[in-house]
């Protein structure tokens, strides 16, 4: 009996091609396909992104990465993934290589193209290969042209890229927004007269101020401020389109902006003297590999924002608190936080009462040595999707009542086998078997911490850290 499948599919517009069938369009086809090759294609498993989405990088485009973690789930809820063209998938070779291989190897999923159908065998693959190079040639060269308008463009005093805090964007100009840029004026004067970026992102969360996307201000936030020309007319060029936090890179051009400056140069000059003053007595901050030097190491969370505390001087505090974007702070020492957690975990675990509480999910123990029930909660929802294409008309009634025969086949199968299965193990013993044979590990003088933290870690999801309550609640799982 030929089982049936369930495909998803994926749609993104190309803005530069002028012959690309629009959404609609594409998922016309699509569903088309699909049906007149068997599979079941629900409107759950139509991944759309909004025009202008570019394909370069697949961390740029929410569909698709929602689209991944649907198919990285653990009951697989698809088995293909159609799309109008290869290079709707991705326009990144490498990427596109790497995607593939995942879906295939750990999902069990493949892509397929429904105008560039390829035959089986090595030669079917090298031809996919040859199509994807010439996706990423022109998606190379377009974004060469792209990026020579660019620099064009702003060397004509043209500002191209996201609108700027405490201005607003009107017929393509810059001009000033009456609400934030009096504040883009505070920002600076607050910094001159002692305040940190730190402090000034918690003032301006205080007065329920938002960044430009609509996030709370962080101290990295404030410091782009500080440092970006914009505010006294001038426009930075990064070399690719993009300026990122490299500051004082020689290789930046600046050239005169139309738009209407915030800050006067002479206050300009101060903040970016007061800033290279700071960064010659402490350094630039370096991302360096921290030392593993407690057991708790990225366990311990805030109560209040769910951010991990990290080292601070011979203590953990809160990281969002100590960005500016997390109001409480959550400082404990080490020492201290280390002795309350490990007399809790010996209470738990090896007191012999067995009192843990289970407060999250399980997770990496199945919950039966078969996986019959997860291909029968699979098939049951196939059942559910081809009763609503019936529903909505896509597919007549005999083949509603065929696809139904089929399911309904499978599903009673599986469940034959399941009934012959051995009973599902006893979790809770399981894991107080893990969880004492781990503490045995973090209690042992001979052990490293970093093995201690690994041990930690196989039972224990993570602690969350209350300062107004001085308490510590432990979060197990299976």
């Amino acid at each position: 009996m030929e089982e049936l499948k369930t495909a998803a599919c994926y749609i993104r517009v190309s803005t530069d091609d002028q012959t690309e069938y629009s959404p609609d369009s594409q998922l016309k086809l699509l569903r088309e396909y699909a049906k007149s090759h068997g599979l079941i294609l629900p409107e759950d498993f139509v991944f759309m992104e909004q025009e202008g989405v570019s394909g370069r990088k697949a961390e740029k485009r929410p569909e698709f990465q929602r689209m991944i973690g649907a198919a990285k789930s653990p009951d697989h809820p698809f088995d293909v993934i159609l799309v109008w063209k290869y290079s709707r998938f991705a326009r990144n070779q490498e990427e596109s290589i790497v995607y593939k291989s995942m879906l295939h190897r750990e999902c069990g999923v493949s892509v397929v193209s429904i105008s560039e159908p390829l035959i089986d065998g090595p030669f079917g693959g090298l031809i996919e290969r040859i199509i994807e190079w010439m996706d990423e040639y022109y998606s190379i060269r377009l974004a060469g042209e792209v990026t020579r308008g660019m620099k064009e463009s702003i060397s004509r005093g043209n500002h191209v890229n996201g609108t700027p805090f405490g201005y607003m964007r009107k017929e393509g100009k810059l001009l000033p927004d009456p609400e934030k840029a009096p504040l883009v004026k505070d920002i600076f004067q607050w910094y001159l007269d002692g305040y940190g970026c730190r402090q000034i992102a918690e003032m301006l969360n205080d007065m329920g101020i938002q960044s430009k996307y609509g996030n709370l201000m962080e101290n990295r936030t404030v410091e782009y401020i500080l440092c970006n020309p914009v505010y006294i007319g001038k426009l930075r060029w990064g070399g690719d389109g993009w300026f990122r936090r490299d500051f004082q890179n020689p290789n930046i051009e600046v050239y005169d902006g139309t738009q209407e400056p915030l800050i006067d140069l002479e206050i300009w000059n101060a903040v970016q003297a007061k800033i290279r003053n700071v960064k010659e007595r402490y350094g630039y901050k370096e991302k360096k590999t921290a030392d593993h030097d407690y057991f708790l190491r990225g366990i311990i969370k805030c109560s209040d924002c769910g951010g991990t505390l990290t080292r601070s001087s011979k203590g953990l505090q809160c990281n969002n608190y100590s960005r500016g974007s997390c109001s409480v702070s959550h400082y404990i020492s080490i020492e201290k936080a280390q002795n309350i957690v490990l007399e809790a975990l010996k209470e738990d675990i090896l007191s012999g009462t067995r009192t843990a509480e289970f407060t999250v999910r399980p997770r990496a123990v199945p919950s039966a040595k078969d996986p019959a029930e997860q291909q029968i909660r699979q098939e049951e929802r196939k059942l559910q999707r081809v009763r609503e294409a019936y529903e909505s008309g896509v597919d007549t009634l005999e083949e509603y009542r065929a696809n139904k025969e089929k399911i309904a086949r499978r599903i009673a199968e599986l469940r034959q086998r399941l009934k012959a299965a051995e009973p599902p193990q006893d979790i809770t013993a399981a894991f107080f078997d893990r969880a004492e044979s781990a503490m045995q590990i973090i209690l042992s003088p001979d052990t490293s911490i970093p093995e201690k933290n690994t041990a930690l870690r196989a039972f224990v999801d993570h602690i969350a850290f209350d300062r107004k309550k001085s308490s510590f609640t432990i979060f197990y799982y299976f």
